[in-house]
């Protein structure tokens, strides 16, 4: 038998290699009792147990989103347990229907029964390696420097900077933080306060038990290995078809890099050219890259449109965003157009719904979004912790607003769940009258 910790080595050198261990003992303890119950009704496929587990354990999780990654990943191998006290885990599991090594962190709630308080999984880089961090006063001081320095610097709001950054220190000064000594931990309760201060979404501290390498132009390993995964997740295209009544449904999880993923949406957005409505599916999409926004918007309009402005604080400079003036294959301009929206839609899919409620171009239906309107940034601020520090605004080219902390309100108001049905409702009436109209 291969032991523990050269298998260990292994799996974090050269990720995909298994090391035919005996199964990893999940510990008996609440969250370990926790971490088994997502392990079973994840790997399960089944959605009556996801439904289960989501409603019992962890109401922060989509059950949608919880199938849809199980579709992608193929379920998850547990690999190893790296630290377990009685409400936190740190965990190793490896894609079934992949390659990807994730790290888990898991935080549980001390009730009866235990609830989830932070779940993350995060994707290993290949060659790192793990650490044991225990946090002591001199590490979350330079945190907290760091923190504090970064948003006095970018963030887009200078004002609420300041009262952020006041607000840590206040936090610090009464001994809030001197009992932590886990940096997950820490960088949780980082988070709540600056989000309690400023109520911006995008904001937060993360944590890396591993010391990642200076940030340097990607390799082309790099870009390979990030290809790979987006060609493995189909660039967050879920499902593309043709609906009853000839009505086309577009669902994407994410809009992801617009130069390697332009092809998929070329043709998806083929596929559906012919149809007579069409409804883009946002329900589980948490945002992305402002580009392929663009992109997809602008198959929807036979004219220039500016669709939104970047204003970016540090720069002090406003950018324009405008519909692409050539695109492949046929635009989609006469069809009704409806955008399916629930509380988790987010960020960039935001824009989408914003942008073409703006231009009245679709019908926005389901739930308002999650209200996240600022780009956000990655910067290194100690080691093992990053702030991702939003440094600009969306901007209506006419109204100047935007939906920060409002989120998208649709035009139809639904449950997430009625989304769909709605839409095929009103698309078909739409598609009748449009007969009727043609046929006098």
């Amino acid at each position: 038998m291969i032991p523990r910790m050269v298998c260990r080595l292994f799996s974090l050198l050269l990720v995909g290699v298994g090391c035919g261990l005996a199964q990893t003992t999940v510990p008996d303890t609440p969250a370990g009792h926790t971490l088994q119950a997502w392990l079973d009704a994840f790997n399960s496929g089944d959605r009556a147990k996801v439904e289960t587990y989501v409603k019992a354990v962890d109401q922060s999780q989509s059950v949608d989103g919880m199938v849809s990654f199980r579709s992608r990943t193929g379920g998850f191998e547990l690999l190893s347990i790296e630290s377990s006290e009685p409400l936190h885990i740190r965990f190793r599991v490896k894609e079934k229907g992949g390659q990807t090594i994730a790290l888990g962190n898991l935080l549980v709630k001390d009730a009866q029964p235990p609830t989830v308080g932070t779940f993350g999984l995060r994707a290993l880089p290949p060659g790192v390696m793990l650490e044991n961090v225990t946090m002591d006063a001199a590490k979350r001081e330079r945190v907290i420097d760091g923190v504090d320095s970064n948003l006095k610097e970018y963030y887009i709001e200078p004002a609420m900077a300041q009262q952020m950054a006041d607000a840590l220190r206040a936090h610090e000064a009464k001994g809030d933080y001197d009992a932590i000594s886990d940096g997950d931990v820490f960088a949780t309760r980082l988070t709540k306060d600056l989000q309690e201060v400023s109520h911006d979404k995008h904001l937060r501290v993360d944590f890396s038990p591993f010391k990642m390498p200076p940030r340097t132009e990607p390799t082309p390993e790099d870009e390979a290995r990030f290809h790979q995964q987006m060609e493995h997740d189909n660039c967050a295209f879920d499902k593309v078809e043709i609906l009853p009544n000839n009505i086309g449904y577009v669902k994407f999880d994410g809009f992801m890099d617009a130069s390697f993923c332009g092809p998929t949406v070329v043709a998806a957005m083929g596929f559906v050219s012919h149809t007579d409505a069409i409804i883009f599916d946002l329900r589980q999409n948490g945002g992305g890259q402002p580009a392929m926004v663009t992109l997809i918007a602008s198959y929807l309009f036979d004219r220039p449109t500016h669709l939104i402005d970047m204003y970016n604080r540090k720069e002090d400079s406003t950018t324009q965003n405008w519909t692409l003036s050539y695109l492949p294959g046929p635009r989609l301009t006469k069809q009704p157009v409806f955008v399916l929206t629930s509380k988790r839609t987010f960020s960039g899919a935001e824009e989408f719904a914003f942008d073409l409620k703006n231009q009245k171009r679709a019908t926005i239906i389901g739930e308002t979004t999650g209200g996240g309107a600022h780009p956000v940034s990655g910067h290194t601020v100690a080691d093992y912790f990053m702030v991702g520090v939003p440094f600009a605004k969306s901007l209506d080219p006419v109204t100047k607003t935007n939906w920060e902390g409002t989120g998208v309100e649709p035009d139809v108001k639904v449950p997430a769940a009625d989304a769909l049905p709605t839409a095929e409702k009103l698309a078909m009436e739409k598609i009748q009258a449009k007969k009727t109209v043609n046929s006098k």
